[in-house]
């Protein structure tokens, strides 16, 4: 099989002083990174997500913006795809599904943010495209949310999805479990 990682929206906004930061955005970066550090050495492909917003008012990954930008620990290097997205799914009016289909890629390894939101309808989208799929859980997170006057906090929220996930769409990893051989 032909394995590709993609990660997922891992921009300045959602860290520290961002417009919207997330639940310990740094420690998902880093075990972002070292996922991303095994398909360089491996020199497999990898595909950066970017979202771009194109809502009137929109709060946060205006385009051209500090924030829009891929954080600094996973910026993609010379011949790393960049797919600019609109949607919470990847594959939603981007080239994602062209440009895997040319590559003859049919394994996804994902990593990412937002659990609950890209992370979920990416894995998704791409199991039913007929991609075989892992997401590193600790590669990925989100934010506490809020529904009926109750707050759900972002631990149980992205171990609710993880869970979810792991269930049909995908296997769940750990990036120590993945790093010691997933897929060999």
């Amino acid at each position: 099989m032909k394995t590709a990682l993609i990660l997922i929206d891992i921009q300045n906004d959602y860290f520290k002083d961002g417009k919207m930061e997330l639940c310990i955005p740094e420690v998902t970066a880093q075990n972002a990174k070292r996922v991303l550090e095994k398909f360089r050495h491996e020199k497999l492909p990898i595909i950066h997500v970017k979202h771009e917003s194109t809502r009137p008012g929109a709060s946060f990954f205006a385009p051209g913006t500090k924030g829009s930008e891929i954080h600094a620990l996973v910026s993609p290097i010379e011949d790393e795809k960049v797919v600019i997205k609109n949607y919470p799914n990847s594959f939603r009016e981007t080239e994602l599904l062209g440009y895997l289909k040319d590559k003859e890629i049919d394994r996804l390894v994902i990593v990412g943010m937002m659990s609950h939101m890209c992370v979920d309808a990416t894995t998704r989208a791409a199991k039913d495209y007929g991609f075989e799929c892992a997401v590193i859980e600790d590669a990925c997170t989100t934010k506490d949310l809020e529904i009926n006057g109750k707050t759900v906090y972002a631990e149980d929220v992205h171990n609710a999805f993880m869970a979810a996930l792991d269930y049909y769409y995908s296997d769940v990893f750990t990036t120590e479990v993945f790093l010691k051989g997933w897929g060999k």
